[in-house]
């Protein structure tokens, strides 16, 4: 049960702290992270993963996404049930981080760019927000598998070179969807906004995984003796 717990305090911070970065940066409601700019959102988003990968990944491993949960999976690292189990801490994590947003939120002024920090796409630019959410989940998460393999891995590196990479990840696809690359992430916050957040939400369930099920298929292939 600790590893379950412990997914789900990662994931609430991970939210809290990076969709935190959007709604109280200030600035130009137009503009996601106007104040601290794209490069301070994909920051804050990963230098979370980071802290939580130095705190939490020696009980949990540090998925504190279902997109890295469904990767480890499919590379036969992880049970069935445990797999379950993470996910949905995961998500009760990030609604719980939501939650906290929330009231935040609500019981004070703000100039940040959004409520709640959700992930969206324009009309008529659907495709592009699946392809973008697909791809970068696809090399985040492959970034993962590699990163921790027992035997080709980065060892106590491997968290660093995560968070890093996520945010490498958020500098290019914040301006096209919010970034999400972690259906937990996107669950929480649109369940708080509605309308529109709750109607595009598949998106950012569905694109993740199919690049999750594709980095493993890659790992499977390339981490192999």
């Amino acid at each position: 049960m600790k590893k379950y717990i412990a997914e789900m305090i990662g994931t609430m911070v991970l939210v809290l702290m990076g969709c935190g970065s959007a709604v109280f940066a200030g600035g130009v409601a137009e503009t996601v992270g106007a104040g601290v700019g794209t490069l301070g959102v994909a920051l804050a988003f990963g230098l979370a993963v980071v802290a939580m990968a130095y705190t939490i990944g020696g009980i949990s491993g540090c998925h504190i996404n279902p997109a890295i949960t469904l990767g480890v999976f499919l590379s036969g690292r992880m049970n069935g049930k445990d797999a379950g189990m993470y996910m949905l801490f995961q998500v009760i994590g990030a609604i719980v981080g939501s939650a906290i947003l929330y009231s935040l939120v609500t019981t004070g002024a703000h100039d940040g760019p959004t409520a709640t920090g959700t992930n969206s796409f324009g009309e008529g630019e659907m495709a592009q927000a699946f392809i973008a959410e697909a791809v970068f989940t696809f090399i985040f998460v492959l970034v993962v598998l590699g990163t921790t393999d027992e035997k080709k891995g980065a060892g106590n590196l491997a968290g660093l070179a995560i968070g890093l990479s996520l945010v490498l990840i958020h500098i290019v696809c914040i301006p096209i969807t919010g970034t999400s690359v972690n259906p937990a992430r996107s669950v929480g916050p649109a369940l708080f906004e509605g309308g529109v957040a709750l109607s595009q939400l598949w998106l950012f369930i569905v694109a993740p995984f199919v690049g999750a099920a594709l980095s493993a298929v890659a790992w499977n292939y390339l981490g192999k003796d």
